[in-house]
């Protein structure tokens, strides 16, 4: 069975304003690549933690068997949001500690209910610092993002 990885980004042109995200997919037999596929998407109006999240997303809701997989993400607030306090937020009835409604609700219990059926190993990496597939996780984002922009 291949090792898959998933490498997300997003990418926004103002904040709000016109964004994109992207998600290179890599199913891996020890270091040979057997197979890539490129996805990417875009909003006219939205914020960079939505396609951050809109990435992740599109990775797990593309799998169309439950799969054990790795997303890469060079967002801290993708990777503690769904590693860490998305338990507390459904706990709390989806507010935050201090008792605010969750920003981006419905795209956490979209990550949520994504993930449930995937074996998910989440890791940060930091974002344009020369990591190959994070590049191209961003080309992409960029990508997604170019028809909305003006």
């Amino acid at each position: 069975m291949p090792d898959l990885f998933a490498y997300t980004d997003g990418a926004c042109s103002g904040n709000p304003g016109p964004g994109g995200w992207g998600v290179l997919l890599i199913a891996k037999n020890a270091d040979k690549v057997l197979r890539e596929k490129e996805l990417c998407g875009g909003e006219q109006e939205t914020t960079n933690n939505r396609m951050e999240l809109m990435a992740a997303i599109s990775a797990l809701e593309n799998l169309s068997r439950p799969s054990t997989l790795t997303i890469i993400t060079d967002s801290v607030y993708v990777k503690n949001g769904v590693t860490q306090w998305v338990h507390g937020w459904k706990r709390n009835g989806w507010k935050t500690a201090s008792k605010k409604p969750v920003k981006n609700e419905e795209l956490w219990k979209r990550i949520d209910e994504a993930q449930a059926r995937h074996q998910v190993t989440w890791k940060w990496i930091k974002g344009h610092a020369g990591h190959e597939e994070n590049e191209r996780a961003d080309e992409l984002a960029r990508r997604g993002m170019a028809p909305f922009k003006k």
